[in-house]
């Protein structure tokens, strides 16, 4: 077999997997359905990837690449652009990532959160805490320095919450084919805005509380 076919191989095997995983789990995943998807020989998981458990971490890998390729964190925004702007663009992208059908790490991970393995902590903490790094950080900045790390971690989690929850929730919904679910979100430009009015709201609160706690003892 050729570099080439090998890599397309392997390519097939991460793509059915990742759809399979999404589908069913990793407990309910067979490697025979995998296979049969990516119409590869039944021993080509193990020759690739060496066990089913790696093929499950490399699998939500390839699909957080895929979907972090697609919708870039900065949503295009430069990094010397104000902080609302920055974390515009970081909400934006998360936004349109988690609304994007073809974006499988968030049900592969929701999927491993109903039905824990343990087998993506490690892999998900290696991708995903680089990227709450850069959210926190735009948060400090948007609060001043008179925020706590606490405040500055609670209106980060309550922006992501804003940002995911929802979306999961629809995107569940329509997947199961719950014909009495709503769908909430029609616009998702004009969701984007509102969880930015609301989320500089908060953030303007929470800064003007922090300085008047801090003032007397400045």
């Amino acid at each position: 077999m050729t570099r080439q076919a090998a890599g397309a191989t392997r390519e097939k095997l991460l793509i059915a997997a990742s759809d399979v995983f999404v589908e069913k789990g990793f407990r309910d995943a067979t490697v025979a359905e995998i296979c049969r998807r990516a119409g590869a020989n039944i021993s080509a998981v193990n020759y690739y990837f060496g066990s089913k458990k790696a093929l499950y971490q490399e699998a939500w890998r390839h699909s957080f690449a895929e979907s972090i390729a697609a919708h870039p964190q900065d949503g295009g925004v430069s990094e010397a652009a104000p902080p609302e702007e920055r974390l515009r663009g970081q909400v934006k992208a998360l936004i349109e990532r988690i609304a994007d059908e073809s974006s499988k790490d968030f049900f592969i991970s929701q999927m491993e959160f109903a039905n824990p393995t343990g087998l993506l902590h490690e892999v998900m903490k290696s991708e995903l805490i680089p990227l709450r790094e850069k959210t926190l950080s735009v948060v400090r900045e948007l609060l001043g320095p008179e925020a706590t790390e606490e405040q500055v971690a609670l209106c980060e989690t309550c922006i992501l919450g804003m940002c995911m929850h929802p979306l999961l929730m629809q995107r569940a919904r329509q997947r199961l084919k719950i014909p009495e679910a709503p769908v909430v979100i029609h616009d998702l430009g004009a969701y984007i805005e509102h969880v930015m009015k609301f989320a500089l709201a908060g953030i303007r609160a929470i800064r003007g509380q922090c300085r008047i706690s801090r003032g007397p003892h400045r």
